[in-house]
Parts: C-alpha cells; structure tokens; sequence
C-alpha cells in the first residue's frame, strides 16, 4: 500500500498514466490528485517496487453493488513504466488488488480499459477476469 513518502514518484507515474490515456502531463496536478485520495482515504493505492524506485500502481475505488448487495471496488487505475512491462509487474499489481478486495470482504472488481488496450485485455482475461457482454456503459462530461 503507498504511504505519504511514495507520494513524489506515485504522482510522476500517475503523470505517465494520465499521458498514455492522451492527457497533457501535468505533474502538479497528478500529484495533487493522488495526495488529495490518500488524505481522504478514498482510494487504495497499491504500488509496485524495484529496490526504492516505484515501477507501477494500481488504485482501487470502493463502491457498492445494489444487485449484489455488497461493496465492490473500481480497479480504475492500473500503469507500469515502459521499461518494467512485460516482466509480471501488471500480474502481479492486479493480484494485489484481488488479495486487498478478499481481505477486506469485498464482492466484486471492476475495471475498464481501452477498447484498443490489447495486451492489457489478454493479462485480465489470462487471469481470469471476464468482460461484460450484458451491459453497456455510458458516461457523460460535465464540463461546459
């Protein structure tokens, strides 16, 4: 799990996250973003290392199911560097994140990735996950 001492390198790997889902990087506001969820504790945070350098996250939202009936959690985030890809890293984040959902009671996770995100769709369903075909999601800006 990061802790507040992760926060420098945790926010430059959020930037490349946010930049390989074609966002201008903006460190600052990476940063922020991820302090802000760690002081609210509104998310979990699990990261990767390599010796004292941060290789990967993933970050988890905790939510409800009302079919269900029970908490679940958004796996909403999941970034490795480049150069760590393909090495188990994203198994091993994702594992992780499987562990912290049945250690803390919970349901169900989800996620979503790019329809065009290749590798990441073979890794979840080489582990088990499996897409949905019942339903469409849909989102909407609330920006102006």
């Amino acid at each position: 799990m990061a802790t507040p001492s992760d926060l420098r390198q945790l926010g430059e790997l959020f930037d490349g996250y946010r930049q390989f889902y074609l966002q201008p990087s903006d460190i600052e506001r990476a940063r922020d973003f991820i302090s802000e969820r760690m002081n609210r504790n509104d998310s979990w945070v699990l990261v990767a290392e390599q010796g004292e350098t941060l290789i990967g996250f993933c970050q988890l939202y905790p939510s409800f199911s009302s079919t269900q009936t029970r908490r679940i959690a958004i796996l909403n985030d999941l970034y490795v560097l480049e150069s760590s890809r393909a090495q188990g890293v994203g198994k091993a984040l994702i594992q992780a994140a499987e562990d912290l959902g049945r250690n803390l009671g919970l349901g169900h996770l989800e996620l979503s990735t790019a329809t065009d995100n290749a590798k990441a769709q073979r890794l979840y369903e080489k582990m088990g996950w499996l897409r949905d075909t019942a339903f469409y999601y849909y989102g909407k800006s609330l920006d102006s």
